[in-house]
């Protein structure tokens, strides 16, 4: 393990900053022990089983995690473990998928807790603000994250960007599919579904906006070789892959039965990834005919979901809940808007308000054959829209119009070439899907 301090922490308070390796950080009283108890604690969560410390750590060390920490050195003689932290952070970098099948590095950001012992003492803010400034300074063009609480994020510059619904799908005797079935579907041994998940992410990730890369725990998880709780095998988990006309595996599902004791009898899904809507279909088409099952319940389907348009009955079909997933914050805007693909051709100028200063500026965007060049501007230019960060991170992929987020003022059309503008950023900024991520980290 190596560890740096922050001498920016709130006084009496330390930031320490560290890396993990398989070979150290397995000790129930190590640094990555405390900081899961403080983790584990934030998020309501049973304390983690020493046995499984190893385990954690291979993995952290694969995602090549950086791990953050808050120390209150001047606790009272009776406080919990001064060793566990009272804030905790954490980041890494994936690939984020930015349209056209463009890959760009993302700076993400996770397991964010402050115990509620040491709020509003800025445990957050500094932790936050100095890894950004450092995401930004190693050339990362934009951070994300999936955020637990809806109302943390937004002034740090975080945007939504992409959407899920929830639903429960009704599958007695009324189901069936309108669609023709091709390819098969097969049910898989447990020691081959981690490695056939991850072949069908790559190829879903490579095709979705919005979609980002997976940490090492997503296909064990997937195929119960790690339960939700623990990284111990889930022999509840069940895994069905489909395979198209030509035998190559293009979707899988994995799900679990939730008990006799639950009515209508319920099968959960606990991750399903398909290359195309077809393949998705036929993973429902088989999630369908499963005996004594009365519900399926996914909280990951698309906004605009091809299954109840595909149902002979879409009363079948209910929605319980919409949630965003991914949250967008833009640190370097000619990098991001240059490496995004576009619709068309189109030229807009833009101020940038970022009250951290990352993205701030004025820069203009010209589009041609689908492909964006950034100027940046002089300060005093005139830009026909002003738009702040936030909103810049929410239509960055195309999920939210600018219609939309100027309607709601977070951005303005100015000056005397400011009208129309907001049309053409709709135009050249949409995608000929929805941005869709099925990744929390």
């Amino acid at each position: 393990m190596t560890a740096t301090r922050d001498s920016a922490a709130p006084s009496a308070l330390r930031i320490d900053t560290f890396t993990v390796t398989a070979e150290t950080d397995s000790s129930p009283d190590g640094a990555l022990a405390h900081w899961f108890e403080a983790v584990r604690f934030g998020f309501h969560e049973a304390r983690t089983e020493p046995e499984d410390l190893a385990t954690y750590a291979a993995a952290f060390t694969s995602d090549g995690r950086t791990l953050w920490g808050a120390y209150d050195d001047a606790a009272s003689a009776h406080a919990w473990d001064a060793s566990i932290p009272v804030a905790t952070y954490a980041t890494m970098v994936n690939s984020l998928n930015v349209g056209n099948g463009q890959l760009l590095d993302a700076h993400q950001i996770t397991a964010v807790t402050v115990r509620p012992t040491h709020r509003r003492r800025g445990l957050l803010r500094t932790m936050m603000t100095s890894d950004l400034q450092s995401a930004a300074s190693k050339g990362l063009a934009i951070a994300a994250l999936t955020a637990s609480e809806a109302t943390i994020y937004g002034r740090f510059g975080f945007g939504a960007a992409t959407f899920t619904r929830n639903i429960e799908v009704d599958v007695k005797e009324r189901f069936a599919l309108r669609t023709p079935a091709f390819g098969v579907t097969e049910i898989v041994a447990p020691a081959s579904a981690a490695a056939l998940s991850e072949q069908i992410f790559a190829r879903f990730h490579h095709a979705t906006t919005g979609s980002v890369g997976r940490q090492f725990a997503y296909p064990q998880r997937a195929a119960g070789q790690w339960g939700e709780e623990r990284p111990v095998e889930d022999k509840g988990v069940r895994v069905a892959v489909h395979y198209d006309d030509d035998g190559r595996p293009d979707g899988f599902v994995s799900y679990k039965f939730s008990g006799w004791g639950t009515t209508p009898y319920t099968m959960k899904i606990v991750d399903l990834v398909a290359v195309s809507d077809s393949a998705y279909l036929e993973l429902w088409r088989y999630l369908g005919a499963i005996d004594l099952v009365q519900r399926i319940t996914f909280d990951l389907a698309p906004v605009n979901d091809p299954l109840p348009w595909a149902l002979q009955d879409r009363r079948c079909y209910k929605l319980t809940g919409d949630e965003d997933v991914l949250w967008l914050r833009i640190l370097d805007p000619i990098a991001a808007l240059e490496a995004r693909s576009y619709q068309g051709a189109g030229t807009v100028s833009l101020e940038i308000v970022d009250p951290l200063g990352h993205a701030s500026g004025r820069f203009r965007l010209t589009v041609e054959n689908g492909s964006g060049s950034v100027t940046r501007l002089d300060d005093d230019a005139d830009t026909q829209l002003r738009v702040d960060v936030t909103a810049l991170g929410s239509m960055y992929l195309g999920g939210v119009p600018a219609r939309t987020l100027a309607a709601a003022g977070h951005l303005t059309e100015q000056g005397p070439a400011g009208p129309g503008s907001l049309a053409v950023v709709d135009r050249i900024f949409q995608t000929p899907s929805d941005p869709y991520c099925i990744t929390h980290f």
